[in-house]
């Protein structure tokens, strides 16, 4: 199929492609849009047939599970058994925003969106665009990030196109993304809110509304053999094509650690790559160089952190070093995508 593809964003919005877009959703067509998060690939969430081709255009096992977007708090009670009061409070604190909840479903909602699960995953983002595009596609929009499975999530209309054109109806390019990661995805399915993905709304900004919120045992390290409650649980997510390896230390034994290994590579001919930051990115000596940014500015460094490594597909490389990242606020979530992409693959050197 022909991809169209129409640009617009937050200040000149366009009711007539919106109305466009909307129409090939409840058509059951696939139309990718952006959000202050990542971009996202959006189908009917209450048609089976719908997320059966979101699960076929991204290559994507069919239990892992689809977050279901909303525009508006009417629209959740259709598609949950109750709502928490948890749930009102997260609400009001964080929606719209940044913030997935899981809550039991209704028969409403189709198994085929939830991965064969009886609870649901579900969110209000912030940007305007992707809140209009919701109302227009009838109110209920499943929703995973719009790449192939596997692969780093796309926070550029280019990168969606590269991984989608031809697979689906519609792109709406809405510019670069304001976050640059996924939602954070909080359980309240459980006896104590879990945290279930780390992303911009923290672990200590949640429990500024609900004083005790815990965090799931796999988050930072491998997952376990179980089917996933959420998405990004199980699998090998956030990849890029080359061969990434996490490096954790003190800054001068990291970059000496890493060189030596360039060194080594590229005796065996291999295209290099590191990840590093402002402070830090002038002492590697790869075939290509990129720094996050500034640690003291953990925004940044979760904006750019896709970028770089659909960049490095790019640019063919090969073999790629990362400096880790500090796991407190955001950088949780940085290191969460990171090891995700590296398949947990860490050298610790002292």
């Amino acid at each position: 199929m022909d991809t169209k593809v129409i640009r617009m964003d937050e200040q000149h919005i366009d009711p007539a492609a919106l109305r466009e877009a909307g129409d090939i959703i409840k058509a059951g067509g696939l139309v990718a849009f952006p959000t202050e998060t990542v971009y996202g690939l959006g189908g009917d969430a209450l048609n089976p047939e719908s997320s059966r081709k979101i699960y076929a255009a991204k290559g994507r096992p069919s239990d892992n599970p689809l977050i279901v977007h909303i525009a508006d708090m009417a629209a959740l009670k259709a598609i949950v058994k109750e709502i928490p009061e948890s749930a009102e409070r997260l609400a009001e604190a964080f929606w719209p925003g940044p913030l997935t909840m899981i809550l039991m479903k209704s028969d409403l909602v189709p198994c085929e969106t939830t991965g064969g699960l009886d609870t649901v995953a579900v969110r209000m983002p912030v940007h305007k665009v992707a809140r209009e595009f919701i109302r227009a596609a009838g109110g209920y929009v499943a929703a995973p990030s719009a790449n192939r499975s596997g692969r780093p999530s796309p926070t550029e209309a280019k990168y969606v196109a590269e991984d989608m054109d031809g697979r689906i109806e519609m792109i709406i390019d809405g510019g670069d993304v304001e976050i640059g990661l996924e939602s954070t995805i909080v359980d309240l399915t459980v006896p104590q809110p879990m945290i279930l993905r780390p992303g911009h709304i923290t672990k200590e900004m949640l429990e500024d509304v609900l004083t005790c919120v815990e965090e799931d045992c796999t988050m930072m390290r491998d997952d376990s053999g179980q089917a996933p409650k959420a998405p990004g649980m199980k699998y090998r997510h956030y990849a890029p094509k080359g061969d990434l390896t996490i490096v954790a230390g003190t800054e001068d034994v990291v970059a000496s650690y890493i060189n030596e290994q360039l060194a080594e590579q590229r005796l065996i001919g291999k295209k290099t790559g590191v990840i590093g930051t402002d402070r830090t990115i002038g002492c590697y000596h790869a075939d290509v160089c990129k720094s996050a940014g500034n640690r003291e500015d953990e925004g940044t460094i979760a904006r750019e952190l896709y970028r770089i490594l659909r960049e490095f597909d790019d640019e063919s490389v090969e073999v790629i070093y990362s400096e880790a990242f500090d796991t407190s606020g955001i950088g949780q979530a940085i290191m969460n995508r990171l090891l995700k992409a590296a398949g947990h693959k860490v050298v610790n050197v002292q």
